[in-house]
């Protein structure tokens, strides 16, 4: 074995999680042993996907946004630089006693950096849209990049699915690694009319199955609905012509998108990649008032990509508009070993 890897994603919704699984099977792949580091969903949603690995619980940011995200994030700043300080010492502790970790890959955790070792951050937004108080966010963001090592941008070198969230022209040293999906394409039939997939922080998660759950009630198609609530047991339960899963593994998520005709989902960064390397068309719903999926879903759409819609404006008549637009594709995700080589060399 080469050594021991923290890989830590972020908490917010399943997407930092779920695109550190192709980092994770890398690693293991190159006879690494990668520690999984996080907290809540996030973390229980890694456990159960490697079950056989070493893990650690940091301490949350619980962030939560409603109809005011900017203002909530400002109020809620305090107390999420305060966990950001206690994961930073809780890693330092840890590798004190840990010796043979040899490097840190945090995606968006602040505090998953150490001087001693090389540090990663994985990152999309480079900059971090927020209105008229765009360019503060993105400084703050950037400033905190450059204490890592490097940085990991999750898309192809001209930025086709991250627009101008990834691009700079600050030295940050930062490189594009291609898209990051723990799927592959598969030709299976398509058993499926309508695939919904929920995720993302509360209350917004909820309040998208009850309007979506409202929406498709009566509906004569095949539907299935993946809530994205990772719980101790997964649930499944049919009404009427709907299927609802409480969450699935990686395996068996991706047997339902290649199995399915439509997407439904939220414009999350990582559900944009899933779906551009399983060549799916896929209709959004970005979350209210969080601006990088609003300016994600007009940006595929300018593009011809995939249509948009807001939650309040939602209905399920103008998922029709599908046929209008290319669809998502990409090449199959394929992680560069040679990205581990810093590992080597610090």
């Amino acid at each position: 074995m080469n050594g021991k890897i923290i890989v830590a994603p972020l908490n917010w919704g399943l997407g930092h999680a779920s695109r550190c699984v192709p980092i994770i099977n890398a690693l293991l792949k190159c006879n690494y042993t990668p520690i999984i580091a996080s907290d809540g969903a996030a973390l229980l949603f890694l456990q159960k996907e490697f079950p056989q690995l070493q893990s650690i619980e940091l301490p949350s940011y619980h962030i939560s946004y409603g109809k005011h995200i900017k203002l909530k994030l400002i109020l809620q700043f305090p107390k999420i630089w305060k966990a950001v300080n206690q994961e930073k010492e809780l890693i330092r502790r840890f590798l004190a006693k840990n010796k043979d970790v040899l490097g840190l890959i945090s995606d968006n955790r602040f505090g998953v950096f150490n001087n001693a070792i090389p540090s990663i951050y994985i990152t999309h937004q480079i900059n971090i849209f927020s209105g008229i108080s765009t360019f503060f966010t993105s400084y703050i963001h950037q400033k905190i990049i450059k204490k890592f090592d490097e940085c990991w941008i999750p898309d192809t070198s001209n930025s086709e699915f991250s627009g101008k969230l990834s691009i700079s022209k600050n030295k940050i040293n930062a490189q594009y690694i291609g898209v990051l999906s723990r799927f592959k394409k598969e030709s299976l039939q398509q058993e499926i009319d309508i695939l919904v997939i929920l995720s993302g922080p509360e209350p917004n998660r909820t309040l998208l199955e009850k309007k979506l759950t409202l929406a498709f009630q009566n509906d004569t198609r095949n539907i299935v609905f993946v809530l994205g609530c990772v719980e101790e047991q997964q649930t499944k339960k049919k009404e009427n012509n709907i299927t609802f899963y409480n969450y699935v593994l990686s395996n068996q998520l991706e047997k339902l998108l290649n199995s399915s005709k439509i997407v439904v989902c939220r414009s999350g960064y990582s559900s944009v990649m899933d779906l551009a390397v399983l060549e799916k068309k896929v209709f959004f719903i970005p979350t209210k008032n969080q601006p990088e999926q609003e300016y994600l879903a007009r940006y595929l759409e300018k593009k011809e990509y995939a249509p948009f819609s807001s939650i309040d404006d939602f209905t399920k008549i103008k998922i029709d508009q599908i046929d209008k637009y290319k669809g998502l594709a990409t090449g199959q995700t394929q992680v560069n070993k040679e990205l581990f080589s810093l590992f080597k060399r610090k």
